[in-house]
């Protein structure tokens, strides 16, 4: 699994995707918090997140488009379903190099927040929670383009794919608002699937558990989903 990790995680930075990566990230994130927090005279960084988490429908298919995709096209994912590993911890130890990827780029983009603490006086648990929440639904995001990446071997479809699923995840988040009085069940149920309700409680430094809960969860799935895929594939 370790030596699984290593490799791609060593893939992103042989080939211009991890660059690209980390320098839209960082570039975006960076514009973002300027105008949502420096420039609106404000240590609220809630908006700059809800703004960074749009960012992630054309920011994590670059993460996740080649992780399985890659390996059917080049005939390499033979090799990988004759090895000694098992299929959960070739899936865990793709998903754990794209989330490495990802966190780590978060958390540098965090170097933003010491304007706040020069400029005013911020609520660190609110900075602390909100990161939580942005890196809980980032998870989310990657076991779910993981799971897509592993149904095609055009990186395209897969990338266009999970563009979509991700814009439609957190569109259920703007549309609830929109439902009319008369509909109350299938606003809770929409509220409660959403991925972008979830996250309010964070915007309160409140460590909400079952939103935990509910992002560990789809994690959970997709790996399953995807490890469900691969063990049909190799008695195929």
């Amino acid at each position: 699994m370790l030596a699984i990790y290593k490799r791609e995680l060593r893939s992103y930075f042989i080939t211009p995707i991890g660059y690209v990566f980390t320098t839209v990230f960082l570039i975006m994130s960076g514009l973002a918090f300027s105008f949502m927090t420096l420039q609106s005279s404000t240590t609220n960084v809630s908006n700059y997140y809800v703004l960074v988490m749009f960012f992630f429908i054309i920011l994590i298919p670059l993460l996740t488009m080649k992780m399985f995709s890659e390996e059917k096209k080049t005939k390499t994912e033979q090799i990988l379903l004759t090895s000694p590993i098992s299929i959960t911890d070739m899936v865990l130890a793709k998903f754990l190099a794209a989330y490495t990827l990802f966190a780590a780029t978060l958390l540098a983009s965090c170097v933003f927040f010491i304007s706040l603490y020069v400029y005013g006086t911020p609520n660190t648990a609110v900075l602390i929670a909100t990161t939580l929440g942005i890196l809980l639904i980032g998870g989310a995001f990657i076991a779910l383009g993981l799971f897509i990446s592993s149904l095609t071997e055009n990186q395209l479809i897969a990338a266009l794919i999970t563009i979509v699923s991700i814009f439609a995840m957190l569109g259920l988040g703007l549309i609830t608002s929109s439902i009319p009085d008369n509909m109350t069940a299938l606003r809770v149920v929409l509220k409660w699937v959403s991925v972008f309700d979830r996250y309010y409680a964070f915007t309160f430094g409140i460590f909400d558990f079952n939103a935990l809960l509910y992002y560990i969860s789809i994690i959970g799935v997709f790996i399953f989903l995807t490890v469900r895929v691969y063990e049909k594939r190799r008695w195929e």
